[in-house]
Order: structure tokens, then sequence, then C-alpha cells
């Protein structure tokens, strides 16, 4: 599982300071968003696909959101547009002023920097000043449990390696808003079952996150609220039980 911590700046996401907003403790706002990916079947031939279809929603200060769907629903792409990571191609992110942290099997470190580097790297690309993320090294590289490593290429990790410092830097290094896709548990049997333990008191917590899952027992069991995604539109949302009940039913079909 690889890792990466996005800035959210002017330039990739609306950025709006709203009174009305922030009496209703709204931090990320949707509006109306749609994505467009282009498949080149030639040089001379495009197909234009629709990853996200005119999605809306609010994400409060607090709560965990669950976002369910198929395969190739878009529930990758929504959390990338909520990093940062890419544009809508219509509609607006609003970002209100927070910081926005992506836990992803997808994304990785810079493979040249050694590990240490790239803990600061991460935090200074989450906004955070050097001297808050130097406070938290040390705390990051114990959790992490690779100490004779961190000063060593990340390209000279193995896998178990990166995921387990990748999780320590979002998990130590606290965020507005957590973006975790597909995982909790990462890493060997004993680190996930520490890093599952950790990521659950999180999201038990105050910390405002958006999990994506194919486990709807976990998202039943974390989330206060759900989205149910298909072909990029948002089907159902509401109160996680009757979004997952519906989402189940219809599998079952």
């Amino acid at each position: 599982m690889k890792m990466i911590c996005q800035k959210i700046s002017q330039e990739t996401l609306d950025f709006e300071k709203s009174p009305s907003c922030k009496s209703k403790n709204i931090l990320l706002s949707v509006r109306n968003v749609g994505v467009v990916f282009n498949r080149n079947r030639s040089i001379f031939k495009k197909k234009e696909f629709e990853a996200i279809k005119n999605v809306s929603f609010d994400v409060h200060a607090g709560e965990s959101i669950g976002i369910i769907g198929h395969n190739g629903a878009g529930k990758s792409t929504l959390l990338s547009l909520l990093a940062g990571i890419i544009k809508p191609d219509r509609g607006r992110v609003i970002n209100y002023g927070v910081k926005v942290s992506l836990l992803s099997l997808y994304v990785g470190f810079v493979n040249e920097l050694s590990g240490l580097d790239n803990i600061v790297l991460s935090g200074l690309a989450l906004g955070f000043p050097k001297t808050d993320i130097y406070q938290k090294i040390d705390s990051i590289i114990e959790f992490s449990g690779i100490e004779e490593h961190i000063n060593y290429p990340v390209r000279t990790y193995s896998t178990g390696m990166r995921a387990r410092l990748g999780f320590s830097i979002t998990h130590l290094l606290q965020t507005d808003v957590l973006l975790i896709d597909e995982t909790l548990g990462v890493g060997d049997k004993d680190f996930q079952q520490k890093s599952t333990k950790a990521m659950k008191e999180k999201i038990k917590s105050d910390q405002t996150v958006i999990l994506v899952s194919h486990n709807a027992g976990v998202i039943k069991e974390l989330c206060d609220r759900s989205i149910w995604i298909e072909k990029g539109a948002i089907v159902a949302e509401g109160p996680t039980g009757e979004v997952v009940d519906r989402y189940q039913n219809e599998k079952q079909k």
C-alpha cells in the first residue's frame, strides 16, 4: 500500500470562505462535478468516458462518510477530486480552508529520497510547518517500526515497509479531512492489527473521514453517512444503514 499527502491549493480547487458554510461546519463541498477521461483507440480516434457525472454533496466536520459501489463506479476518482489530485471538467470542488490527506493503494513516495525525507515532504505537502513535522518525526518512525531503514532510499523498501511508513505518516500528521481508499489494515500481520485498530479509533473520534471500501460491514460499523455511486453518478445518499441495505439488495438481484 502506498500513500501520498496532497496539499489542496487554490490552483487545484476553488477556494472559498463562507460564513454560512462555517456555521454549518462544512469543510468541503462538491457542486455538480463531472470528470471526463479520454480513451485513445488510435492517434486519430478518441472516445470520451464520463467517470463522474453531476455529483453534489457536502462534507461536515467530524462525520465519517462511506463511499460504496462496484469496481469502476468512480469511487477512487471521487477521492482524487477531493484530494486535489485531479480537477473537475465541470462543476466545482470547494475547500473551505482545510487540510486533506489521502491514504491510497495507488499513489506513492519519491523513490530516490529516504524515508526520513519522504516524511518531511509529505508533511510540507499537507501545509505543515517544518517545526510541526520535526516534532512528529520520532513518533512516525517508531510507529512504523522501520527505524533501521529510515535513512535509506524508499526504492529499497519492501511493499510492507512502504505501507507501514505511509500509514504512519497519515495517522500521526493530523489533518482536517482524511481520505482512505480501499483498506484499513496494511503491512505484515502484526502491523495490520495495529493499523486497523488505529484507523478505527481515528474514525470513531472527531476526525473527519471519507472511506472507500468494498466491505459493506466495515462501512456499516464505521460510517455515519454513506454515498452509493455507480457509473459515476450517485444512486443513494443518507444514513449508512439505509444506503448499504439498498446496495446489498441490488447486488443480490
